[in-house]
């Protein structure tokens, strides 16, 4: 059975991945590193699934749609 998708937040990602916070928006706007989603006003985080997926292979990952 698979695992209920979380929401996290950017101190996750940046330990997850090991990028730094400037990179890590940089890669957004590149479309290289899946974009973060809004959870409040003030708050956004990220799909776990698809940092999991980034982390998996990062040369090959694609945003949904151009795959």
């Amino acid at each position: 059975m698979r695992e209920p998708d979380r929401i996290i937040r950017l101190k996750t990602v940046l330990s997850r991945t090991g990028l730094s916070r400037s990179t890590i928006y940089r890669k957004i706007a590149e479309g290289t590193f899946p974009p973060q989603i809004r959870i409040s006003v003030h708050g956004a985080g990220w799909h776990e699934y698809e940092i999991n997926n980034w982390v998996a292979d990062p040369i090959s990952w694609r945003p949904k749609g151009e795959g």
